[in-house]
């Protein structure tokens, strides 16, 4: 950390002044924002940023110190502490602010040079420096980490995930700086919700330093005693709400509103600031079809593993083990890559197979016991950082429970590998808070996720494989149970060495013209012994394997239509999985045929795998007597 000078102080001060009339500038003119906050925080934002090693001309620096502002609202006060550090001109983000098609959006987002995460849901960002923090000693680059967050923000839950996380991992390199004006949205926040923020820090473990937070002299020894700790720090600095325009502080309506544009020439006259709001304003109407400001490149992710040699499943094994085993190949072959593979896991390494990756390499393997939502945006953020990030768990846990923080996940560019295993009806006795019918219509909602579903043991290790060399956000789904095999008629498996997986494509498993079955996930077990024994009866049906059901194969639906009838078959909510995907897909192609969905309507019962299949009616008896059905019709 930098040394501040005698001239460096002056400098903050007078910039710190200058900040507060473009904070109330851009929030005027914009006609919204959160001044209040930022007005509050921007001393701390200046004194932070200058003492931090960054340089505004290379703002992807690999050993740049990373400062994350979890409470993405103070935008106005970071955008105003950026351009004074020359990271962009000043005028730009003023006039561009919240402005359609302008990088300076309403909360801070991780494409404006200088900003590290993109956040605005409160609560996630201490999870994101934990993860750029441990991603510093993995890549063995010397930075610290720094959270600036807010008060009313410690209410939530996934920040106490991250001060343990912290701990555990001796992420002493990490220091969390809270903006402690007291003031939330509804008023203080000692009545909003009443916490003990400084107690509730120091029982999970972190040293707590407490100072003002207008002293840029305190600001700066804190920093450097932070950053010398033996353990991960949080400085508590007292601030004002609206500091620096009397009528603003210690005023709880102003953490969410702008001024007036009478009120912002009484509060630049206190600032002894010009009032520029006219020049803004001519600025930002040229801006609306001609923003300036580019948005940053992140850095290139090119992974390049040694994918190791193919299993051959001969014998019925179920899928995760497939993928442990794959993942753990991997590790073993891939142990002097400069790009690093590591896992998280969430208490569940025997059921989602993470133990032998654990064994080959315990160094990368990350223990986040049952707090999934620290989890998700800590292994997020590392995958941002030039490490190949997997993360199993559960299908309730990954993909239901956090999708908020898939959500900003995806919105953050990460690269995040994400392996849920037990989803489906296949949890079968853990009943329905466990059974995970939703993640297809989940996965539609994130623009970048592409989501695989695996059909056997065999497609499982290719997909893994595959993906490892991979950049960008993929959720790959499985069951529990042990399943069959998948065979062609000739008894050779189906997905042996000659297959090679191209996303988007549907496997035909089965010739036929009777019908067109296609499904997807855990089922196509059930649908194989369906179809076989219907051939037996010279019905001879088309059967369609479909691991990408986000990306559906069109050529796949040219030829199921000749039969003029289509089944969907999942173990998922028939209102919104491939079936739903398929009929949209058929609109939009203008080809019309008879179509049935098969899938579960209602929340599942609890009891044996195989019972549940056949209440939900997706057992092998079934699916014969809807072909035989339809057939008749």
């Amino acid at each position: 950390m930098k040394n501040l000078t005698d001239n460096d102080f002056r400098n903050i001060e007078q910039l710190a002044n200058q900040a507060r009339a473009n904070i109330l500038h851009m929030t005027t003119l914009a006609g919204s924002g959160h001044p209040g906050g930022s007005m509050s925080a921007i001393d701390i934002l200046l004194t932070l940023y200058h003492m931090a090693d960054q340089d505004p001309k290379n703002p992807q620096m690999p050993d740049r110190d990373r400062i994350v502002v979890s409470n993405g609202h103070i935008s106005p006060g970071v955008y105003s502490a950026l351009a004074a550090m020359g990271y962009f001109n000043a005028e730009d983000a003023i006039s561009e602010f919240r402005l359609a098609g302008s990088i300076f959006e309403g909360h801070v987002e991780r494409f404006v040079p200088g900003v590290e995460w993109t956040t605005g849901n409160l609560g996630q960002g201490l999870s994101a420096a934990c993860g750029f923090a441990m991603a510093g000693r993995i890549n063995k680059l010397d930075y610290h980490t720094f959270c600036l967050m807010g008060d009313g923000e410690q209410q939530k839950g996934q920040i106490s995930e991250a001060r343990r996380f912290a701990v555990k991992y001796k992420l002493n390199k990490l220091t969390a700086i809270i903006d402690y004006n007291q003031l939330q949205i509804s008023g203080s926040i000692h009545d909003v919700m009443p916490q003990n923020i400084r107690a509730n820090w120091e029982s999970d473990g972190w040293i707590v330093l407490e100072i003002d937070g207008h002293d840029i002299a305190q600001i700066q020894s804190a920093i450097h005693k932070a950053v010398q700790m033996d353990k991960p720090t949080m400085i508590l600095a007292h601030t004002v709400m609206g500091k620096g325009v009397s009528f603003m502080e210690n005023q709880a309506k102003y953490h969410g509103s702008a001024l007036k544009e009478e009120q912002l020439n009484d509060a630049l006259k206190e600032l002894n600031c010009p009032n520029k709001l006219d020049h803004y304003r001519k600025l930002r109407a040229k801006k609306k079809t001609n923003s300036k400001t580019a948005p940053v490149k992140f850095a290139e992710f090119k992974p390049s593993f040694d994918l190791g040699s193919l299993d051959i499943y001969t014998t019925d094994t179920d899928n995760r083990s497939a993928w442990g085993r794959a993942i753990a190949e991997l590790a073993e072959v891939n142990q002097d890559k400069a790009m690093p593979i590591v896992v998280f896991d969430c208490d569940l390494q025997s059921s989602v197979k993470t133990g032998d990756f654990a064994k080959v390499n315990p160094g990368r393997f990350i223990q986040g016991g049952i707090m999934e939502h620290n989890t998700a945006v800590t292994a997020g953020a590392m995958s941002t950082c030039g490490i190949q990030t997997w993360w199993a768990d559960f299908g309730m846990f990954g993909i239901d429970e956090v999708y908020n923080q898939q959500r900003l996940n995806d919105i953050n560019h990460t690269n995040l590998k994400v392996v849920t295993t037990h989803v489906g009806l296949d949890v079968g006795e853990d009943g329905r808070t466990h059974q995970c019918i939703d993640y297809i219509g989940l996965a539609r909602n994130l623009y970048n996720f592409k989501l695989l579903c695996p059909a056997d043991p065999n497609q499982t290790d290719r997909i893994i494989r595959q993906v490892a060399n991979q950049a960008g956000n993929y959720l790959i789904t499985m069951g529990r149970s042990v399943i069959p095999i998948l065979k062609k008629e000739t008894g050779e498996v189906y997905y042996g060495l000659d297959y090679v997986f191209e996303y988007g494509k549907a496997d035909l498993i089965r010739n036929g013209d009777a019908i067109a079955l296609i499904v997807t996930g855990t089922p196509v077990s059930k649908a194989m012994k369906a179809v076989d024994r219907l051939r037996e009866e010279g019905i001879f049906v088309q059967l369609w394997y479909v691991s990408t059901p986000l990306e559906i194969d069109v050529e796949m639906l040219r030829q199921a239509v000749k039969t003029r009838n289509i089944i969907t078959l999942e173990d998922h909510n028939v209102h919104s999985g491939m079936g739903t995907i398929i009929a949209e897909k058929l609109v939009e192609l203008q080809i019309c045929c008879k179509l049935t969905k098969l899938g579960v309507n209602t929340y599942p019962v609890s009891g044996n795998s195989e019972d549940v299949y056949k209440w939900a009616g997706l057992n092998t008896d079934t699916i014969v007597g809807t072909v035989k059905k339809l057939l008749k019709q």
